[in-house]
């Protein structure tokens, strides 16, 4: 396992993937990459990493695709009349790196190619971020059950909200993965926030 780049996906789209995206690569100090970018309505996730973590602009590498629809990179390829193709998202050779998928690991980066199936090739560790609200341990199990049918490595699982902890406790426990921590909703959200909230929740080791 490479533990000097991680993959960062999530059990559901808005889960606040993106902002913890952005604490760990700023807590590393390391280059963040957003392979597709689907939706350029607003700041694009690049964007919000950028301002979230501190990192210098020349560490939040370009998207390999920008896509102008808010939905599935599959369609919105389509949408937009492009296609994907997976010989431009391997991913660079730069480390420390963080990697942010699009929604869940089941989405589909292609018609014929999950995002899941793109991290069994990579065969980067992945970190799942998953809520603590109502259904999350559905959804994490059977995130934790895909990816693991794939062979991919699995860091552990990042949560994100209020505490909840007998849901946090079962879903570590039935799916076999480290807890990292847990990320709590910030009133006031930027640099110097989550960067302490991210210190005071997690322990930067086990991402190394």
């Amino acid at each position: 396992m490479n533990s000097l780049a991680h993959v960062v996906t999530g059990t559901d789209t808005d889960i606040g993937k993106t902002v913890f995206a952005a604490a760990l690569v700023g807590a590393l100090g390391g280059h963040y990459w957003k392979p597709v970018q689907a939706g350029l309505d607003g700041d694009s996730d690049a964007e919000r990493v950028a301002a979230l973590s501190g990192l210098a602009p020349a560490r939040v590498l370009p998207e390999a695709y920008r896509l102008n629809t808010p939905c599935s990179p599959h369609r919105a390829a389509e949408l937009d009349g492009v296609t994907i193709d997976p010989a431009r998202l391997t991913p660079p050779a730069l480390r420390p790196l963080v990697i942010e998928g699009a929604g869940g690991a089941l989405v589909p980066v292609r018609p014929d190619l999950l995002f899941a199936d793109l991290f069994a090739r990579w065969q980067l560790p992945v970190v799942v971020v998953a809520r603590t609200g109502l259904g999350t341990i559905n959804h994490s199990l059977l995130t934790i059950e895909a990816l693991r049918k794939r062979g991919v490595p699995i860091t552990g699982i990042a949560f994100v909200g209020e505490a909840v902890e007998d849901s946090e406790a079962t879903i570590a426990r039935l799916g076999q993965v480290r807890r990292l921590g847990r990320l709590p909703r910030l009133d006031t959200l930027d640099r110097t926030t989550l960067a302490a909230a991210f210190a005071a929740n997690f322990d930067l080791d086990d991402f190394r």
